[in-house]
């Protein structure tokens, strides 16, 4: 398997990846339970600069030529500038009062999302991506690597805690209830 940075190419493969991962958040964005519209909405921003789910801000696994996972990460004191555009075509097309919580901030380079294709789930994959992560901004480059975690799935939890992520407060993001986990250079 090959971690690299994404292309603008990958913007399709990319989208239906992270939705798994995001699903929910993004249909609350969009204001209504529609997988094609979601999907869509992903690809949109995936396949543009500048904004928090652009490939820009994405890694992919390869397998056989085939996008197996997706992880999307970027730098927390971005967070204003790359949200920007996704609010306004929010507040645009779906929903005028549109206004999300920041679940990141300076100081951390923010893995937003981390999707791994459902035939390839198990084997591994995503702890593969997370450890590409941890060695690239907080071993090589003595960044603080920041996530959001949902308290209803113990089984990440317990992979972030045994990964080397320790908790450091809660946040609430569109409604959810979440564990803010970080791992920094020791």
């Amino acid at each position: 398997m090959n971690i690299r940075k994404a292309e603008i190419s990958d913007s399709k493969y990319i989208a239906p990846i992270l939705l798994l991962a995001m699903e929910d958040i993004i249909y609350k964005f969009i204001a209504k339970k529609d997988y094609a519209a979601a999907k869509d909405f992903l690809e949109y921003f995936a396949s543009r600069e500048n904004n928090q789910y652009s490939y820009q801000n994405c890694f992919v696994a390869e397998e056989n030529n085939e996008i197996i996972g997706v992880v999307n990460i970027y730098n927390g004191s971005d967070i204003e500038a790359l949200r920007a555009p996704i609010v306004d075509y929010v507040q645009k097309n779906y929903n005028p009062e549109f206004n999300p919580e920041f679940e990141t901030r300076a100081g951390e380079f923010y893995i937003d999302s981390l999707g791994v294709n459902p035939n390839h789930q198990g084997k591994g994959i995503g702890s593969k991506i997370l450890r590409f992560l941890i060695d690239e901004y907080v071993h090589k480059n003595q960044q603080t690597l920041g996530l959001l975690v949902e308290e209803d799935n113990p089984l990440a939890k317990s992979l972030y805690l045994k990964l080397g992520f320790e908790i450091v407060g809660e946040k609430t993001l569109v409604g959810k209830k979440l564990e803010h986990l970080q791992i920094s250079h020791k």
